[in-house]
């Protein structure tokens, strides 16, 4: 069996550990050597595993290790990824729970979550360290840059893209052929039926832009004019 640890100790890093458990039930493939997480305390015990430390606690392991960074906010797990690297050469598998469906046209990179009850069509790109939370639907020709999040229960039509750094929460459907910009924030329940810009805050039924934010996910509020004055929008 090949060790793993999760980063990450809170309410999706339990998750997670239900996932492996899971892929394990199926076959025996992963021991959870436990939790890394900065916020709690060494020997903590969450669900039956030990909190060992923190980020410095992976200087102990070499590159046989594999880690899932199991933290939903895309900037968030973004920062981990790069501060583990600088740390280490360690293995970022991809986690499928048993249950998801997916054709053979399914290309993906590393680091990636698919929870159970998604089902991905076909020519479908996943690139790294992307979360699929629990019973997504994703259409033929979907795009998804790394770093994107999609919380439970979204539905995402066909020749989308979604950029780098992507959130989407709970419950939104986004129409075919639309394109979301990096950093982009859409709102749980919103409806997307046009492009939506970089760097913004999107919400309602159809979803449009509340709050626009500084490039590469710097968050600086700026007005709907402001922003349009930077050629944003």
């Amino acid at each position: 069996m090949k060790k793993i640890l999760i980063f990450g100790a809170g309410g999706f890093g339990r998750e997670v550990q239900w996932l492996i458990e899971r892929i394990n039930q199926k076959e025996p493939f992963w021991q959870i050597e436990g939790y890394l997480d900065d916020g709690l305390e060494p020997g903590t015990e969450v669900n039956g595993y030990k909190v060992l430390g923190g980020m410095e606690k992976l200087r102990e392991y070499d590159d046989s290790m594999s880690v899932v960074c199991a933290v939903g906010s895309a900037q968030t797990r973004e920062k981990i990824i790069s501060e583990i690297k600088k740390i280490g050469n360690f293995q970022f598998p991809n986690l499928i729970d048993p249950d998801v469906q997916s054709s053979t046209f399914l290309s993906m990179g590393e680091g990636n979550i698919i929870c159970a009850g998604n089902i991905l069509t076909v020519n479908i790109i996943i690139k790294d360290f992307v979360i699929l939370n629990l019973s997504c639907t994703v259409g033929h020709d979907v795009t998804m840059e790394s770093f994107v999040t999609v919380y439970p229960g979204v539905n995402i039509s066909g020749c989308t893209q979604i950029e780098k750094g992507v959130e989407l929460g709970t419950g939104c459907k986004i129409i075919q052929g639309k394109t979301i910009g990096k950093n982009t924030i859409v709102g749980a329940g919103a409806v997307v039926v046009r492009n939506l810009p970089s760097d913004c805050t999107a919400m309602g039924m159809p979803a449009k832009p509340v709050k626009f934010f500084g490039g590469g996910g710097e968050k600086t509020p700026y007005s709907r004019r402001e922003w349009t004055r930077k050629g944003h929008f």
